[in-house]
Parts: structure tokens; sequence; C-alpha cells
């Protein structure tokens, strides 16, 4: 089986729909601080929070704007973006192709990005999207950034809260074998490990991807996003922030619920987190 790049993070996608003002306004409020808002050459508009490794993305659509992106327009609310890094697009798409891993054929965009020093260059970008009939109720993708200079800025990259990077990304499914087994069919074999009773997990970059029941992510996180049909769903991110105590404070500040949990993590709920559970962590406990 030809061997495809080990699996690491570059994004992950909220899907906010006609409500960015909303959502920036809820992120923003839990600390984190946000590119001014990008437009794609494909119709939507975005804003980012840029950390060391990845960044997280609020995606979505202004009033009387277009996009033929069903994506966006179609998908659910909250987290539906699994974004893995690739410098070699083409040849992934090639690769996965030789495994017999369903995929859609690569897509080029762009984003004019406004600079600190007052210039407007374009952030452009090639993604390799696995086939949508293999991920329900979101979509994961390949992103090949041929300008990361215009993304990964040190200026955007300090935060409030103390953000450093996602280092968890959790996917709630009734059978986590058969969800995270795509994983390994992309990646693999053999990148699994096995957690708790029903779950498994793989290491990408800085992050770990989790795949738990609904009980468990539940228990974990709270009432967490679900589907109609009982299929997987993107449900919460971990972030590493340099200290809870900041985190706690920023929080507190902005009138932002949270709890501690036993761990001493800090736990904002997918009610307050725009369909979005997220746990802050100090260190490396992911």
């Amino acid at each position: 089986m030809s061997q495809l790049p080990a699996p690491v993070l570059d994004h992950v996608v909220i899907n906010v729909k006609g409500e960015l003002d909303a959502s920036v306004d809820i992120y923003r409020r839990l600390g984190f601080a946000l590119t001014e808002r990008g437009h794609h050459s494909l119709g939507t508009s975005n804003h980012l929070a840029i950390f060391g490794e990845n960044y997280l993305e609020l995606l979505g659509y202004e009033a009387g704007k277009s996009t033929a992106r069903p994506d966006v327009t179609q998908a659910p609310l909250g987290l539906t973006g699994l974004v893995f890094k690739t410098q070699d697009s083409h040849g992934l798409f090639a690769g996965l192709q030789a495994r017999g891993v369903g995929v859609e054929t690569p897509a080029e965009f762009f984003r004019p990005v406004r600079l600190p020093d007052g210039t407007t260059q374009d952030a452009r970008f090639r993604t390799v999207r696995l086939a949508s009939e293999l991920v329900r109720s979101g979509r994961t993708f390949f992103c090949h950034h041929f300008t990361p200079e215009h993304v990964w800025r040190d200026e955007w990259r300090d935060h409030p809260n103390g953000v450093t990077d996602i280092v968890g990304f959790v996917i709630a499914s009734p059978n986590p074998a058969v969800t995270a087994a795509l994983y390994d069919r992309v990646f693999g074999p053999g990148i699994l490990s096995a957690t708790g009773t029903l779950g498994y997990s793989f290491t990408a970059g800085r992050a770990r991807v989790h795949f738990v029941t609904p009980a468990e992510a539940e228990q974990r996180f709270g009432k967490v996003e679900t589907t109609d049909d009982g299929s997987e769903r993107n449900v919460a991110l971990i972030l590493r922030t340099r200290s809870l105590a900041q985190t706690q404070a920023t929080l507190r500040e902005n009138g932002v619920p949270w709890t501690t949990l036993q761990d001493g993590a800090i736990l904002v709920t997918a009610a307050d987190g725009f369909h979005v559970a997220l746990q802050f962590v100090e260190g490396d406990d992911a």
C-alpha cells in the first residue's frame, strides 16, 4: 500500500452560515483574537484564530452574497471541517486513489488578505476532499497552502485566553471503530490507538483526533451536538493554553460561563461555544 505523509492537523472549520457577526462576537468573548473578515473567491467569508501549528476558522457567508458551496449552506452549524496539511496535493490525490479511498478532484481558490503593512496579498490554497459519502455531517480534507506566510503571522497568534494550539478534535460516533477505520485507510495501517472502552485516537501533529461514543462525549463535554440520522458528528475541540488562570480571567471578564473539571481543565459547553464544546488544558494533556 502506498505510504501517505503522517497526519498533521492544519485547521478546523466551524460552520456559522449566515451568523458570521454572532459567531465572531462569541469567539472574541471566548478570548480569541480573530483576523479581520476575509472573502473567498468561492463566495464564502471567514475569520481565523491563528495558533502555532494550526488554526480555527469561522466560515459562513454575508447577507445578500451567493455561494455555490453546499458544504457550507447545507451542513449543520458547528464543527464541520477536519483539515490536514499537505505540501503535495496532486501526489496526495493520486495516493488516495491508489488506496481505493474516495476523493474529490483537487480544487483551487484564494482569499485576499490585508497585511499589517497595509498591502493586500492573496492567500492561495488547493484542497483535496475525501468523498462526501465517507464523512457524514461534516467534511474531511487536506489543504495545500501556497502562501502560508499570509496565514501564520506572529502578530495574529497572541490570544487573550492564552491559547497556543488546537491539541484535540473530538468526533462522537455510535460506532467509533467504524468511523476511525476511514483514517486508518487514509494514513495507516496502524495509526489508531484504543482509548477508554470503545474509543480510538490518532496523533495529527500537535493534535490528537479522538473517536468516542455520544455517551462518552456527553460525559466529558456536557450536552453536545447530535445528528438526526445517527451518523458521526464533530463535537468538541481541546485547546492548549499558556495559562488556565489567564483563560479563566478572560472568560470571567467577558461573562462566559465555564466549569473546572477534576483534572483542572476548563470546559465551555457547546451552548456557549457556538455549537462546539471547548476544553482548555495547560501543558500536553489532550
